[in-house]
């Protein structure tokens, strides 16, 4: 019987542990200086990206991983900011907890037109649970910090 937990899993495992360890550390350290937030959120961004050549996967297979996470992150954070200027702190924890729930909605049904557009190009068959991992947290820090860039916050 195949142990249910195999050196991939773990590794698989260990790769997004140590990235949200990274990510959080970075995020922690540079929060008091708003100006440089958002492009903070894209490079931890592209961080996230450099491990799938270690899982040998291409960004093509990653791609609607990435739109789910740019959507439902690059809205949410309108969301937020909008429901900040309504009401501050819980305004904005407010915005967050509803805009996620319709952001993950909105952006379910681009990855999943994505994906359909992928499976007719055989490209699906190559998606894998780390890859959706690394393409969900790649997206969500880039839209993130996009939004956080054009909207004039930072």
């Amino acid at each position: 019987m195949k142990q249910y937990f195999s050196k991939k899993v773990f590794s698989e495992l260990f790769t997004v542990i140590s990235l949200s360890i990274i990510i959080i550390a970075a995020s922690a350290f540079f929060l008091k200086q708003e100006k440089v937030f958002g492009p903070l959120l894209i490079i931890l961004g592209i961080i996230t990206l450099l491990p799938i050549k270690f899982f040998h996967l291409s960004l093509r297979t990653l791609w609607p991983d990435i739109i789910f996470g740019i959507i439902d992150d690059g809205v949410l954070v309108v969301v937020a900011l909008i429901g900040a200027q309504l009401a501050g702190v819980f305004g904005a924890i407010a915005g967050g907890v509803v805009g996620n729930a319709l952001t993950d909605g909105i952006a379910g049904l681009f990855e999943g037109y994505t994906a359909e557009r992928a499976r007719r190009n055989r490209i699906s068959e190559q998606r894998t649970a780390i890859g959706s991992a690394l393409g969900k947290m790649a997206g969500c820090l880039l839209g993130a910090g996009a939004v956080l860039m054009v909207s004039g916050w930072v």
